[in-house]
């Protein structure tokens, strides 16, 4: 027996240091490869399961299917816009993000910002009450609730007069919630259509890695107005009752369009919907996208595991890169993997003014400790990291580069979101837009703290000793 369990651990630590590390990055690998050879029998296991950041493949190939049918319909052209007033950098922008994700740069649209979780599913609920054809509805977590009633009673309502509702929830992200086992039972008697995305039932045969993730917030009437960004449908407390005893609510960013930018938040979610169910709404789907001189232009940026080259982490280090002024950033999970840590001390050491708002205390321990170990490393460059106060959880998700590119949506600065999560981000380039967010950053700045090197550097040892704990845990995403 004791001969057995030597020769197996053998065999294990042996395979993984020639299997393991092909085609993963450094980091990651040499985590897997920690957690096996401290823990040979528990660590094989845990990579088994979660080792793989790829969807199954029946579901990357929907998603090739639907990237070339996009293609097709744009006449493989990068570009349904002018382009000739844009700087160079934004417009070879627009061209990397129309190779990794297909979906072009677009013009003659309109973007509004939404500052309040509430008064934005007020606001989608309006839109609601005027569909005539079909409501698309795409989040990753939602719950019925006092909040998101006037959301759920207008897609019921558009439902009962004849529009067509589809309903689109992450399995794992909204099962959690105390009212999730009610809102399907509702949704099942109501006769919507809608589906679990990336459900974990492996009695109906339907399992990936159990820690994948569909992150996207969409939502799209009729075709002519959509919202995305970084919240979820469900009350800013969460419906918790630990978060509601420590007064955590969420503070999120959601924008509303119009114009083509719509079909390709549209596109989005038709993408998911044929993952999930097989079936192509070719119909609710104006695959002729038209072109539109000057306006606002935009383009949609998905991401995650259906894809092979982490379209969001690429676009970032392209857009920190090619800044010549100012970057800054918000995001509530900020755990930069090193491409990204060097983009941004680079821009730093450069001169370039790099500010970073983050949330002063997480909802979530191991992220936000392990975010904590990059600070000292940050400020040291000359990168400014603002702190938003407690008890608020900052969730808004956006950067913007010098007065002409945006980036705005679902994703975080993290390796979850980079690489597990399947995320939508929309790609701006417009002044106006700048000049919004910059009235967003300083509401926030205004009752931000900044750090300073010194008293951060400060901090105990016994602290420190967490946080790069949490850091190496982080690097197993």
């Amino acid at each position: 027996m004791n001969t057995t369990i030597f020769v197996l651990d053998i065999l294990i630590r042996f395979t993984s240091l020639i299997w393991l590390p092909y085609n993963r990055k450094p980091v990651v690998a040499l985590g897997w490869l920690m957690a096996i050879f401290f823990i040979p029998f528990v660590g094989f296991l845990a990579f088994l399961i979660f080792g793989s950041r790829h969807l199954p493949r029946y579901r990357r190939a929907r998603q090739h299917a639907m990237n070339d049918m996009i293609r097709e319909a744009s006449g493989d052209s990068p570009y349904l816009t002018t382009i000739d007033d844009l700087s160079e950098a934004a417009r070879v922008a627009s061209q990397l993000n129309y190779k990794l994700g297909a979906l072009p740069l677009v013009g003659g649209n309109r973007f509004t910002l939404h500052e309040d979780n509430h008064a934005a599913m007020v606001a989608m609920a309006e839109r609601i009450g005027t569909a005539r054809h079909y409501v698309h509805f795409e989040f990753y977590i939602t719950a019925y609730d006092e909040a998101t009633k006037v959301l759920w009673d207008a897609l019921f309502a558009a439902h009962q007069r004849g529009v067509q509702v589809r309903v689109l929830i992450d399995h794992i992200g909204s099962r959690k919630y105390p009212s999730f086992h009610k809102l399907c039972s509702m949704l099942d008697r109501s006769g919507i259509q809608w589906r679990l995305m990336l459900p974990l039932r492996p009695w109906r045969l339907q399992w990936q890695r159990p820690d994948l993730r569909n992150h996207r917030k969409v939502l799209v009437v009729d075709g002519e107005v959509a919202f995305s960004g970084s919240q979820n449908a469900i009350h800013r407390s969460y419906d918790m009752k630990a978060n509601i005893e420590k007064g955590l609510e969420w503070k999120d960013l959601t924008f509303s369009c119009t114009g083509p930018i719509v079909e390709e938040l549209n596109a989005i979610f038709i993408s998911d919907w044929y993952s999930e169910t097989n079936e192509l709404l070719l119909a609710e789907i104006e695959a002729n996208i038209p072109y539109t001189p000057g306006g606002v232009r935009a383009q949609v940026v998905p991401s995650g595991p259906g894809f092979e080259t982490e379209n969001n982490l690429r676009l970032i280090n392209y857009m920190i890169y090619n800044a010549e002024e100012r970057i800054t950033i918000c995001s509530p999970y900020f755990v930069p993997d090193e491409t990204l840590l060097q983009a941004l001390t680079n821009a730093a050491f450069s001169g370039i003014e790099v500010t970073v708002i983050v949330c002063e205390k997480g909802d979530q321990f191991l992220p936000n400790m392990a975010q904590r170990s990059y600070y000292e490393t940050l400020l040291a460059a000359g990168v400014r990291i603002l702190q938003y106060p407690g008890p608020t959880v900052l969730h808004s998700k956006y950067m913007y580069v010098d007065n002409e590119m945006v980036l705005i949506g679902s994703s975080n600065m993290d390796p979850r979101s980079f690489s597990l999560n399947l995320e939508v981000s929309t790609f701006i380039t417009d002044n106006a837009m700048v000049r919004a967010l910059e009235d967003v950053t300083a509401r926030y700045e205004a009752i931000c703290t900044e750090l300073r090197y010194d008293q951060w550097a400060a901090r105990p040892n016994r602290i420190k000793m967490v946080e790069n704990l949490c850091r190496l845990w982080s690097s197993l995403l």
